[in-house]
């Protein structure tokens, strides 16, 4: 189907020949002056064209003006309505960039990694895997911050997931805090669709907001929070303090109607993500979506080469061509 952005250009298109018609008068035209053999100039600098072809000109100026309005008015091909996918989910992922994260305890093979290296290789492949989902990534340490809203997109989701750097928001956790930029993120989206999953391998230290009071307002606004605790020894570290507040988490997960993990490997992350994916979809207003081409480019075209041929014949170049004499 063809649509016009800007339909009414078309009332200038009799400009040209209202200009024409208007200027025809002699008053309009210059003094001449006289000279000898005027005659003789007016006969060589009419170059054999006749009035019919002088308003030849006008009627390919016109034409040439004719495609510029359609230009102007921006013509596009609506292509047939696409349905786009009408079920889904809206997950909020947050990830603890604390400086705990750097400990070397998490196992691959033979080796030892940094529990941030098997965390963002395991959420990356867990986002690839969200197609028709909503995914929005938060970032926390001693501040949490929004690093990408809910959006379709996930191969950009992926690509902050795996550039994210521990320090960028301080070597604390902030996880009441992440947990309320969460929330105000996802209050807004239908309330059967509203997820947040927070992986942590501490507790907190360094939020503004008490985790609980911002479960109790999770609970509130019908967001659901699965907590994922991360850490070889969830028992107490060399210098006394619990590595993983289990008791914590947990209580803000059944606060919400989520749920608490446990992960003290890639694999049993890599197991908690799969158990994750088992969430039911949920619907979402249907839409769709046609495809738009733009026109404008033809009768640009078109007009440019009517524009070309005009100075072309005005210049007399065609009958210098086919009057040149040749010589056998």
């Amino acid at each position: 189907m063809l649509e016009w952005i800007w339909p009414w250009v078309f009332l200038a298109s009799p400009l040209p020949l209202l200009i024409h018609y208007f200027s025809r008068g002699d008053s309009l035209q210059p003094s001449a002056v006289r000279a000898p053999f005027a005659a003789r100039w007016r006969g060589l600098a009419a170059g054999g064209q006749s009035g019919a072809t002088g308003r030849g000109y006008w009627w390919l100026l016109w034409l040439a003006w004719m495609m510029l309005l359609t230009a102007t008015a921006r013509p596009q091909w609506i292509g047939e309505p696409i349905e786009l996918p009408n079920t889904g989910r809206d997950l909020m992922l947050g990830l603890d960039l604390s400086g705990s994260m750097q400990i070397e305890d998490m196992q691959i093979g033979s080796r030892l990694v940094p529990r941030i290296t098997a965390v963002k290789a395991i959420a990356a492949d867990f986002t690839q895997r969200r197609q028709g989902d909503r995914v929005g990534l938060i970032l926390f340490g001693t501040r949490a911050y929004l690093q990408a809203p809910l959006t379709f997109d996930l191969d950009t989701v992926t690509r902050f997931i795996e550039e994210a750097q521990l320090g960028f928001a301080g070597e604390d956790t902030a996880i009441g805090d992440a947990l309320g930029l969460a929330i105000k993120r996802l209050r807004e989206r239908p309330a059967a669709s509203r997820i947040f999953i927070l992986l942590t391998d501490g507790q907190d230290t360094a939020s503004t907001v008490d985790p609980m009071e911002a479960a109790a307002l999770a609970s509130q606004l019908d967001v659901k929070i699965y907590t994922i605790g991360i850490s070889r020894n969830l028992g107490r570290s060399s210098r006394g303090r619990v590595e993983v507040d289990e008791a914590m988490l947990n209580a803000v997960a059944e606060a919400t109607g989520g749920r608490y993990f446990r992960a003290t490997s890639p694999a049993e992350l890599e197991a908690v993500y799969a158990l994750l994916d088992e969430l039911e979809p949920v619907e979402q207003a249907a839409s769709t979506f046609r495809p738009r081409r733009a026109l404008s480019w033809i009768p640009l075209l078109v007009a440019l080469g009517l524009t070309a041929l005009l100075a072309l014949l005005r210049s007399g170049w065609f009958s210098q061509i086919f009057a040149r004499p040749s010589y056998g």
